[in-house]
């Protein structure tokens, strides 16, 4: 298939990466779980065995009119530990290869339907300048968008970093809650090429 470059000209690229079927249901195990993996599960609290204090019988069992008690750090006193203490987790979700790729290829596909990725044969920068990057993107119409370069580049990472609504990532680093973030991509023919590569 082949698919029209910024300006002028057109790059041919296959069809079984970027010419697939929308699959929602795949997509959105996916993204959720990519979302899951990021959290840091470290939350955690102080039941009664964790709460210092407390391995004395506060008084006697019988005769003093007062409610029975073995410690004074259980749940029901000031100061005692929580009933059902959070402990730190892994909300880490385990997904395919396959699945993953897969998801990529649907995401890639349909953002290609919607004509929401822009290709340009190169985005280089002289000097880290933010003022002549936005002046670039606003030419081409993009406001909310992500560009994927080919690999790290350095000035064009410092000129994009200040802009609202506009995020940066090499090909290898593309993932599927980025593409799905922006309204646009504008990606690199080299970009596009790696990930083309990647995906069949």
């Amino acid at each position: 298939m082949k698919l029209k470059m910024q300006g002028s000209g057109s790059v041919d690229v296959a069809e079984s990466a970027f010419g697939v079927d929308f699959n929602e249901p795949l997509v959105h195990q996916v993204v959720t779980a990519f979302l899951a993996g990021a959290r840091a599960g470290t939350k955690k609290q102080k039941n009664r065995a964790d709460v210092r204090g407390g391995g004395i019988k506060p008084w006697r069992q019988k005769g003093t009119g007062r409610a029975r008690a073995g410690t004074i750090r259980s749940p029901i006193w000031v100061g005692g530990g929580r009933t059902f203490a959070a402990r730190p987790r892994d909300y880490s979700q385990k997904v395919n290869r396959k699945m993953y790729t897969a998801a990529l290829r649907s995401i890639m596909s349909e953002l290609i339907r919607q004509e929401r990725i822009v290709i340009t044969e190169s985005i280089e920068m002289d000097a880290p300048k933010t003022k002549e990057l936005a002046g670039r993107l606003k030419k081409l119409g993009l406001d909310n968008v992500l560009i994927v370069n080919e690999a790290f580049d350095e000035k064009v990472f410092l000129s994009a970093r200040n802009l609202a609504n506009v995020g940066i990532c090499d090909a290898a680093s593309v993932d599927p809650v980025v593409l799905m973030r922006f309204e646009k991509v504008l990606m690199t023919l080299p970009a596009l090429k790696l990930i083309e590569g990647r995906l069949s």
